[in-house]
């Protein structure tokens, strides 16, 4: 059974691939045209993201390098120590709704100090499966299509964010304490 569905997974993305153009083929789409047009909007949407990105990556830069991030680890510090939580992992908290290449080289960091198997690289990459780019993703996909008031959206991401990255330290806790 494990060797048919390697074998089925190894050629789920050829046959997507070539059945998707055939298809348009058959129902007489002009396939390539559609291909440049799609290509065209995409880059105009990509033009008209760069300003919300560079903002963004200028607010992340700016609150990490004020020592803004380093002061709220410090004063949690004690709270987190009293529920056995880990504080390295706190900046992970903090980071990861706002940037997934910079959550990702933190988490990177902690495994590589502390190690795969410690409980900080089990909450760390428990974390960054657990939660999401809330700002990164409401930056893009708002700025994409010229949403000025993202009304709840931004709200409900961030405590699904918050609620992941509890749960996740609290499943590490109870599986591996």
């Amino acid at each position: 059974m494990l060797d048919w569905i390697n074998v089925l997974s190894a050629w789920a993305v050829p046959v997507m691939i070539a059945f998707i153009p055939l298809y348009a083929y058959l129902k007489r789409i002009p396939v390539y045209e559609s291909f440049v047009d799609g290509a065209k909007d995409g880059f105009s949407t990509a033009i008209g993201i760069i300003p919300h990105l560079v903002g963004m990556m200028v607010a992340i830069s700016v609150f990490r390098a004020s020592g803004a991030l380093d002061f709220f680890v410090g004063w949690m510090t004690p709270l987190l120590e009293s529920l056995r939580v880990p504080p390295e992992v706190l900046p992970l908290g903090i980071l990861r709704p706002l940037t997934g290449t910079g959550s990702l080289a933190f988490t990177t960091d902690l495994i590589k100090t502390y190690g795969p198997d410690s409980m900080i690289g089990r909450i760390a990459s428990t974390v960054q499966g657990s939660t999401d780019t809330t700002l990164y993703v409401l930056t893009v996909y708002f700025g994409a299509v010229g949403i000025k008031n993202g009304r709840y959206a931004l709200k409900v991401g961030l405590f699904s964010d918050i609620v992941g990255f509890i749960a996740a330290i609290c499943v590490c806790l109870l599986m591996f304490s």
